[in-house]
Order: C-alpha cells, then structure tokens, then sequence
C-alpha cells in the first residue's frame, strides 16, 4: 500500500475510531482543559509516552506529533509512527487543526480529510510545555506527550499519575516504544 493510501486509510479509522461507541471509556467525566494554551508554544515536535490503544495506531511505536502554524491560522498537523517496531516502516498522516473559540486555544478540531472532524484537548500541560496530556470528551482516548523522545520512569510515573488526577483508568494506557 502506499504512503497516501496508507495516510487516508489512517485519517478515516481515526475518524470511524471516533464515532465508534464499542471502544471503551477510560473516562467517564472527562474534565475541561486546565490551561490555556499558546500555540506559539505548543508547536512543534511531540513524542507520545503512552496512549490508549486504538486501531489506528495499531502497532504504532516511536510515534511522533509535528504541529506547525499557518498562514490562515489554523495548524498543520503530521503524525508519524513506526510500525511494529522504532526501526519498522514509517507511516505519517497528515491533517489540519483549528482552534475551538472561547477554548483558551486548548481544543482543536483536527480533519485528517474534511469535513470529517475529531476532538483534541489539551487537558493538561507543564508550565515549560514540556509534556501535554490530551484527551477528548467521550473518555475514549488519551496520549500522554512530551518534547523528549525518552524520559525516566519516575518522570513516567508522575505523568501517569497527573492523568489518573484527571479520572483517567491508567491501567488501560499502553506504553509507547521511543
């Protein structure tokens, strides 16, 4: 299959993912972001630490967010991942985020292919914007991100435990390979 065929397969089993009312909930009451967001800050590159599983990232490891500013305001968005391994093929999606009014810049509505739309909230976030956690309402999914590709266990644990503060089942979250 090739890079494009394999980035619209991805966009639309995010966006099928994301209607689907069988995957399950880590989360019944997702709460409201706790920060505002500067996106002047919050671009850039992302490694995810861990996430909830879901079919489109099956077997994803050494995953990557690049978010980058455009010219009409909204975001440009490219997720990558190996697949099954950190040296396996690369896989990328590509998509467009905008920011969600009266949000505080910190929920997006990102379109791997329009008009199909799926949430993205910054629930939490370091001061620095050294690692995020994001999430969105159903509960269904959650990532944990940082800027480092690599970061300690005790570094790991607190962040768990930042999304467990937010109502999160982290038992449910699966480790991400870097």
């Amino acid at each position: 299959m090739s890079s494009s065929a394999r980035a619209i397969v991805l966009g639309a089993s995010l966006m099928l993912a994301a209607c689907n009312p069988t995957h399950p909930s880590g989360n019944a009451n997702v709460p409201q972001p706790a920060k505002p967001v500067e996106l002047s800050r919050y671009v850039g590159r992302w490694h995810e630490q861990a996430r909830y599983e879901a079919s489109f990232q099956k077997g994803c490891e050494a995953v990557t967010a690049d978010y980058a500013a455009k010219s009409d305001g909204s975001i440009a968005v490219v997720n990558s991942c190996r697949e099954g391994s950190v040296s396996g093929p690369l896989r990328k999606a590509e998509a467009t985020a905008k920011v969600v009014d009266g949000s505080n810049n910190a929920k997006l509505k990102v379109s791997f292919f329009p008009p199909f739309e799926g949430d993205y909230w910054v629930l939490d976030r370091a001061a620095d914007y050294s690692w995020s956690i994001v999430g969105e309402p159903s509960g269904q999914y959650l990532w944990i991100l940082t800027r480092s590709p690599r970061i300690t266990d005790r570094e790991y644990a607190r962040l768990v435990a930042r999304a467990a503060a937010l109502g999160y089942d982290t038992a449910m979250l699966r480790r991400t390979a870097q």
